[in-house]
């Protein structure tokens, strides 16, 4: 291992021959911001503006926003107060602690792009492994990244559960921000319901786990730790997988904490993937623990059939096509058709059955309809192979050109959203949803 002192030297060294002698050179940083690049889940940032009878503009501003809304998510990072966070957090939690930027520069080669795992939400992952052979997973956050963002992510530190992601610690060096984690043997879920070659070695007992973990994971986010927190970017990518194949859920950058008084919250910076995203939240900013329900129960299709859920934005869909399809095939008891084939005949189909039905109660399009993640632990751990609760059939698609007029019944009341994507020489797109509200 380099010391500090040569690592120090080679990163000085680094950033002198990239630059020109106008650029500005900075003596901690191995890598320059301006090469790294943007998260792809950071390529839209979302405005909203709420107009009532069309004609009056109530809400004005740079990130306007509807009703109650996250306004930290906006605070750029103050490196010292976001330190002594961080030392806060040491001081509390065992297991978390500081790194040292050198240390962190040897273990991933100069954050050499061959050590690249992916992108979460607010930086690039990196594969990393310290002198004493410990395998680690390096967090970077990139230039966009909010303090409200590392904050999110630093939760962690404070929950122990088997099927979290850990967080080992942090650094902050210079304008370098980064979080440190154990490091998954078997990568994310997404690489194997995305490769037919891999998907192979996910049968249907693995299968089955990966689902009762991530139900265990939940409950405890929602019910077990000392408050609620709503992750709001479930998806395959962002459950990995140990060396047995048990899921932790990862990327906390997103989530939100709702106090014990407050049902929900709204936010007009909206993140997630489509097709995973509750129609409430993608339409309104509206979050809460039925916004994770939603996307566990996508979730649990995918891992059942390997396919993805398509959102049809033009016809007005709120649920995805592989939700309507597998609402079909369980009503007409046709889910052998729902299965993976690279499962072959090796599923128990009644295990295959509960947890369709389960799937589909939680993708409801009304929130108050869904599940809650205890009651579907309940569900199924019960020894019972037929549950009582029926999943209401997903809304119809519009077909044609779609009545912009008509929206989900569980908004109730009528409103248009227009969606206007605008570029211009920034770095990145912005885009605008302008709800137009009827007269009161």
């Amino acid at each position: 291992m380099r010391s500090p002192r040569r690592a120090r030297t080679a990163a000085t060294s680094a950033a002198s021959s990239r630059s020109s002698p106008s650029s500005t050179i900075r003596q901690t940083v191995v890598v320059p911001r301006s090469v790294l690049k943007p998260s792809p889940a950071r390529a839209l940032e979302f405005s909203e503006i709420r107009v009532q009878g069309a004609t009056e503009l109530c809400i004005v501003g740079e990130k306007p926003s509807v009703g109650k809304v996250d306004l930290q998510e906006q605070k750029i990072f103050n490196i010292e107060e976001l330190a002594e966070l961080c030392i806060r957090i040491e001081e509390t939690c065992v297991g978390f602690a500081k790194f040292n930027f050198f240390q962190i520069v040897d273990a991933t080669d100069n954050f050499s792009e061959r050590r690249i795992l992916g992108f979460g939400g607010f930086g690039t992952v990196y594969k990393g492994q310290l002198p004493n052979g410990l395998m680690i997973a390096i967090k970077r956050l990139d230039q966009h990244a909010t303090i409200f963002d590392f904050d999110s992510e630093l939760q962690l530190a404070k929950l122990q559960h088997t099927n979290l992601i850990r967080l080992l610690g942090w650094c902050i060096h210079g304008e370098e921000r980064i979080l440190v984690y154990e490091f998954m043997q078997n990568s994310s879920l997404d690489h194997y319901i995305s490769d037919r070659t891999k998907g192979q070695l996910l049968d249907w007992s693995k299968r089955f786990k990966i689902i009762t973990g991530l139900t265990e994971g939940l409950v405890y986010l929602h019910k077990g730790s000392m408050s609620c927190l709503v992750h709001r970017d479930l998806k395959p990518h962002n459950i990995l997988l140990d060396y047995n194949m048990s899921p932790k859920i990862t990327d906390f950058g997103s989530a939100r904490t709702l106090s014990s008084d407050v049902a929900e919250g709204h936010t007009s910076r909206l993140v997630g993937t489509s097709g995973y995203k509750a129609a409430e939240y993608a339409s309104r900013g509206v979050y809460s623990t039925k916004t994770d329900v939603f996307s566990f129960g996508v979730l649990v299709l995918v891992i059942i059939s390997g396919r993805k859920n398509t959102i049809l934005d033009k016809q007005e869909d709120t649920v995805g096509d592989l939700v309507r399809d597998a609402w079909h095939m369980w009503m007409d008891q046709r889910l052998h058709e729902l299965v993976d084939l690279l499962l072959g005949d090796g599923y128990e189909v009644a295990e295959i059955t509960k947890c369709a039905q389960v799937a589909l109660l939680c993708a409801q399009e009304d929130p108050a309809e869904r599940s809650t993640m205890t009651d579907v632990a309940a569900m199924l751990n019960s020894e019972s192979t037929s549950l009582p609760m029926v999943p209401k059939q997903p809304a119809a698609l519009i077909h044609g050109c779609a009545d912009r007029g008509t929206t989900p019944t569980y908004m109730g009341q009528s409103s248009r959203t227009i969606e206007v994507t605008i570029t211009s020489s920034a770095p990145m797109s912005t885009r605008v949803r302008i709800i137009l509200d009827p007269e009161v």
